[in-house]
Order: structure tokens, then C-alpha cells, then sequence
């Protein structure tokens, strides 16, 4: 009879930019408005007209094509209006769709009011090891230049100017 293994935890990605807003608006712009900063690069489907996050307790964080089909990356776990929101990851080997939510690693997102009008907005991929054998592959993968591409992209749209193309 084969023994189970404690998966080995891993280290936690964690990507950060300031963003010219006070929390309540970077809150609003992430939670609300995905699709506008989300990269195109980042998606499941072939053509993704939308990024959603239900903004409450196991709502779906998803992407929907432009036929209509929709494919969850997610479960929201904690919602903290102005504060963060934790998502369950639900991708698997080559950045595909899993159903598998004891295989889904964690998304955090928080923010910190720097000043009235800065924020620091944080994403952590956090709970690596639950993606089994892909996950220093993953984490590998996630542990890129900082801040990196999403993070670019949401101040990209604040700032087009102060972001590299």
C-alpha cells in the first residue's frame, strides 16, 4: 500500500508597484476592470473578450471568450473590499484549465495605502507545492523580473507613459 507524501512547501511569488491612486480606486480598478489591464498573454481561451471577478466569498474569478465560454481561474476565497482578495489558481501543466481545486495554488492580492493618493498593489502566488509535481516549474515560471507583466500592465493603463513598451 503506497504512503502519501507531505508536499514540501515552496516559496511564495510576490510581484509589487506603486499606482498613483488612492486604495479605494486601485481596489475598483483591479476588482472591477480586469479585462482592461489583464495581458491578452495571460489566458486560457484562444480569444478572451473578458477577465470577471465575482466581487464576494466563493464567487468565480474567470475569463470568457468571444463565443461566449467562459473558463474559471479561480475561486474567491477572501474578499476585503479596499484591502485584498485571495482566488484560488486553477491551472495546471502548461498553463492550462484544472477543475481540481486540492491542485490549485492561491492568489493574493493586497493593498497598502502608501499616501492618500499612492498605492502599493502586491499579487503573491502563494501554496506553490499544491500543483504537485509542476510546481517549481510554475513557481520558476512566476518568479520573473518584477514587477512583472500583469503588474505593467495595470499601471500601464494609469501611467501609459511610465511603462516600457
Amino acid at each position: 500500500m503506497g504512503r502519501m507524501t507531505e508536499k514540501q512547501p515552496l516559496a511564495p511569488v510576490w510581484k509589487s508597484i506603486e499606482l498613483p491612486l488612492p486604495v479605494k480606486d486601485a481596489f475598483a480598478l483591479v476588482t472591477q476592470e480586469p479585462t482592461r489591464w489583464w495581458p491578452q498573454s495571460h489566458r486560457i481561451t484562444t480569444e478572451r473578450e473578458a477577465v470577471v471577478f465575482e466581487p464576494f466569498v466563493g464567487g468565480r474569478w474567470y475569463e470568457r471568450s468571444a463565443d461566449g465560454t467562459e473558463r474559471d481561474w479561480g475561486k474567491v476565497l477572501v474578499w476585503e473590499q479596499d484591502r485584498q482578495i485571495k482566488m484560488s489558481w486553477l491551472v495546471g501543466d502548461n498553463f492550462s484549465s484544472i477543475t481540481d481545486d486540492e491542485l490549485a495554488s492561491r492568489v493574493n492580492i493586497v493593498f497598502a495605502p502608501l499616501t492618500p493618493q499612492r498605492t502599493l498593489v502586491s499579487i503573491g502566488h502563494v501554496d506553490l507545492e499544491r500543483h504537485g509535481a509542476i510546481a517549481e516549474k510554475i513557481g520558476g515560471i512566476l518568479d520573473g523580473p518584477s514587477p512583472g507583466e500583469t503588474l505593467e500592465c495595470l499601471a500601464a493603463v494609469i501611467e501609459p507613459a511610465a511603462v516600457p513598451a
